[in-house]
């Protein structure tokens, strides 16, 4: 399964994640698969659906 970005928020706002763990929670009680990741190379936290395990 393909990992799909739904949305990027800045780390570095003043409320850290709790944007990005809003936007899920929303996406979730519409029935959607979405969980926070944080993109350290982008210092970003990322709304993702799919299959975003890390393999390596």
């Amino acid at each position: 399964m393909r990992t799909e970005v739904l949305r990027r928020f800045s780390a570095g706002a003043p409320r850290g994640s709790w944007p990005a763990e809003e936007y899920a929670a929303r996406l979730r009680a519409q029935g959607r698969a979405a969980r926070v990741v944080m993109d350290l190379e982008t210092d970003a936290f990322l709304v993702v659906a799919g299959d975003a395990e890390h393999s390596g």
